[in-house]
């Protein structure tokens, strides 16, 4: 599979939220760069990211533009994330069921047929006025 089925494969599993199918295609080794806190190693620190997400957030992403260079190794998405915030996220704003669309974008890193790397960048300010309102 080329990196650029990979990635669109991984996020088709994010938005049917088919969390083992996302985790299948991560290296054990994975290098997951959040917008905010410190770079987590390893698949059981991704998933543990991955069920907080999905116990605050419903999101889906549409817009997907999905764009890899020519060695086929790095991979960059832009996307929108379309939301609803379920339940209060640590020192985020309280949740209310909140819906949001925030523009985003990730980078990933594709070797021996896994992603290696997954680092997504949004704007915290704006999804925190979406979520104020």
């Amino acid at each position: 599979m080329t990196a650029h089925a990979i990635v669109s494969t991984y996020y088709a599993a994010f938005n049917a939220k088919d969390w083992t199918k996302m985790l299948s295609l991560l290296s054990d080794d994975i290098r997951h760069d959040s917008n905010q806190g410190d770079t987590q190693i390893g698949k059981e620190a991704f998933t543990k990211f991955l069920h907080h997400m999905d116990d605050c957030y419903d999101e889906t992403l549409t817009d997907m533009v999905i764009l890899t260079e020519t060695t086929g190794t790095r991979v960059a998405c832009e996307f929108v994330v379309n939301g609803t915030y379920k339940k209060t996220d640590g020192d985020l704003p309280a949740a209310k069921g909140q819906t949001y669309v925030l523009p985003a974008g990730s980078f990933l890193e594709v070797a021996n047929g896994k992603i290696t790397r997954v680092t997504t960048y949004y704007n915290l300010p704006l999804w925190e006025s979406l979520v104020l309102g």
